[in-house]
């Protein structure tokens, strides 16, 4: 599968090694900036990622930044995202199970390579369970349709 991923200088590091463990899982990263740990601006990096998945042109995505915040709330401006931050095992389970976040987000001066590889793992080999929490989806699909424009 190919996977968007993309980070600010403060997931630079975290980024890289994660690339290396979506494709020793035979996934295909498809790498969006930055590429180096120069100072940048997250918000440039995540709409990257969230664009795609919005148009349908990826199905999942991984964003990190220092803290994981800033990209979760630029990704989730986008129609039809579903940016969930985990930096733990316990959520990177559930936000797949009810939430089908379809993209991931880490905060990488926050979560240890160790972590995040086994949050990564757990996120892709989650399925959404449907039932219930699709009734929830549809509720925020419905908000997406009368707040957004584009």
């Amino acid at each position: 599968m190919q996977i968007g991923i993309a980070s600010d200088h403060g997931g630079f590091e975290l980024k890289e090694e994660l690339k290396l463990y979506l494709k020793s899982m035979g996934h295909e990263p498809i790498d969006l900036g930055t590429f180096n740990e120069e100072s940048v601006d997250y918000p440039d990096y995540g709409i990257l990622v969230a664009e795609k998945i919005s148009k349908g042109d990826l199905k999942k995505g991984i964003l990190i930044c220092g803290t994981g915040i800033g990209m979760s709330i630029t990704a989730n401006k986008f129609r039809g995202v579903r940016a969930a931050l985990v930096n733990d095992l316990f959520s990177a389970r559930f936000c797949r199970e009810h939430t089908d976040a379809n993209i991931l987000v880490i905060g990488g001066r926050i979560v240890g390579k160790e972590v995040a590889r086994e949050i990564v793992r757990i996120w892709l080999e989650t399925p959404f369970t449907g039932e219930r929490h699709q009734r929830r989806l549809e509720k925020i699909e419905a908000l997406e349709k009368k707040n957004f424009k584009f």
